[in-house]
């Protein structure tokens, strides 16, 4: 079924004839007012020995505008026999803009959405593609078009703004090519919330006391924690669980009971409060915490530490081997009796639940300043592509999805192409260390280095990189040639 494609493009200036002389550039060319009374400047080209860079101001501050209009910017490159378009660029009105979201058009038909607000004076466009050597000589075209809704085009424009004729520059420093990672999008969105309480219990008693000790606090951290994810529409809570743990001293049969009882007391006290349907809460229960035990005097400096360890991890029954560690060491035991067992009687629980996804990308702008735990990698990146590049937000969303995801390659390099953009070298360098020693890893390390000047580091990188068939990474070794000749 053939897509229909709202669009809405306003065509732009014609450039003054732009020419260089072959050993000049970069070169710029000029804008020349159009019958649409839109202008550029700050036209520049510069090339590379393998990549072409475009940058223009266009001033769009007399131009119509409407929330059922597009203007679309497509640049291209055309010699004798053949061309290439440039990235294309859609600055849509309100409802263009959400249609487009809607239907995943700027993925399916390859261009970057962007919302026209209609207080912009103008629009900066900024690209980069590989060089080729029919490049040279070829004609730099901007096509405009401005359309209306239902396809309608009101008026295209080709102006010709010059010729790519200069020879490449000998660079002066390393341009980079970041690798932008798409993470992929979570097919259900599930979390989950841990916690430990240490409810107090009468000696010997199963029952709840809200009030007992510092039971109105625990509780309170239970009912927290519940509560939110609870109230909040955007979440179902799929799963709830307790496990309860007794200390080790006293009867293992008593410590069974003891477990067992008050694990199904909390358990009561929540459904109670929430009105889960049966049997939606599970428990477990362990009757001696000895694990807890053992990590505590694993990492302490406890006197007779080894020989407690070994008996803790002997093949001994539960109540000989606390009365063991009683009788050999009584010192110890009184000190563990007091201050570390009661810390063994906690119950730990654990809430499940999945939160809805979110497309529209203003939703997930305000999600990124008030609930971002609430968003996926693929919900802050889909956040990023449509906003400036470079911008205050857009530096935003990869610094909080790296906050949110810190052990995620993902986020960790994506947050550090951010931090290189920005100049900010030494919030990379963190970024990059926590993000593994992938292939894609290994190229953003190169990409670092080489900014900071360490050309050697760089390049060890980059050949590890194309080794590791990076695409990016023999032409950022070539860069690296071209500089140090």
């Amino acid at each position: 079924m053939k897509k229909i494609l709202y669009r809405l493009c306003i065509a732009l200036a014609a450039a003054l004839p732009a020419t260089a002389a072959a050993n000049e550039a970069p070169f710029q060319a000029a804008f020349n007012r159009t019958q649409l009374n839109a202008t550029a400047s700050k036209y520049t080209v510069e090339r590379s020995e393998n990549i072409l860079f475009v940058s223009a101001d266009i001033n769009i501050d007399s131009v119509v505008r409407g929330s059922n209009r597009e203007l679309w910017i497509k640049p291209e490159v055309t010699a004798k026999d053949r061309s290439e378009q440039l990235p294309t660029v859609v600055l849509a009105g309100r409802n263009r803009f959400y249609q487009a979201q809607r239907l995943d058009l700027p993925l399916k038909e390859n261009f970057t959405l962007l919302r026209d607000n209609y207080k912009d004076h103008s629009y900066t466009y900024n690209t980069t593609v590989p060089y080729e050597p029919w490049m040279h000589g070829a004609e730099l075209k901007l096509v405009l078009e401005l359309c209306g809704c239902c396809s309608d085009s009101i008026e295209r424009q080709e102006i010709l703004l010059t010729h790519i004729n200069v020879e490449p520059p000998a660079p002066q420093k390393f341009i980079p090519v970041f690798n932008w990672i798409t993470p992929q999008a979570e097919a259900r969105k599930i979390r989950e919330l841990r916690g430990q309480a240490y409810i107090d219990f009468p000696v010997n008693k199963t029952v709840i006391y809200p009030e007992y000790r510092r039971n109105t606090v625990e509780l309170a951290k239970i009912r927290a924690t519940i509560d939110s994810v609870h109230q909040d529409p955007d979440i179902t809570i799929t799963a709830l669980s307790i496990k309860g743990y007794a200390s080790p001293e006293g009867p293992w049969n008593n410590n069974v009971r003891l477990a067992k009882g008050r694990t199904a007391a909390l358990k009561t006290y929540v459904e109670e409060l929430y009105h889960f349907e049966k049997d939606f809460i599970k428990t477990d229960f362990d009757p001696e915490d000895w694990g807890g035990l053992r990590n505590y005097v694993e990492k302490s400096n406890i006197a007779n530490r080894e020989g407690i360890l070994g008996i803790i991890d002997s093949s001994l029954e539960p109540d000989a081997k606390d009365a063991r560690i009683k009788s050999t060491y009584p010192q110890q035991y009184a000190f563990l009796l007091a201050e570390v067992y009661p810390a063994l009687r906690h119950s730990d629980y654990r809430i499940e639940y999945n939160i809805r996804s979110f497309s529209d990308v203003n939703e997930i702008l305000e999600l990124v300043k008030t609930r971002p735990q609430k968003l996926s990698l693929q919900e802050f990146f889909l956040a990023a592509k449509s906003v400036e590049p470079g911008s205050e937000i857009y530096n935003e969303i990869f610094e909080t999805a790296v906050r949110m995801y810190p052990e995620s390659e993902v986020a960790n390099l994506n947050a550090a192409n951010a931090a290189m953009g920005r100049g900010d070298y030494a919030v990379a360098q963190r970024y990059i260390a926590k993000a593994g020693d992938g292939p894609t890893a290994i190229y953003t390390a190169g990409v670092l280095a080489a900014l900071k000047g360490d050309y050697d580091k760089a390049r060890e990188n980059f050949e590890a990189a194309a080794r590791m068939k990076v695409a990016d990474a023999p032409a950022a070794l070539e860069q690296l040639d071209k500089m140090q000749r």
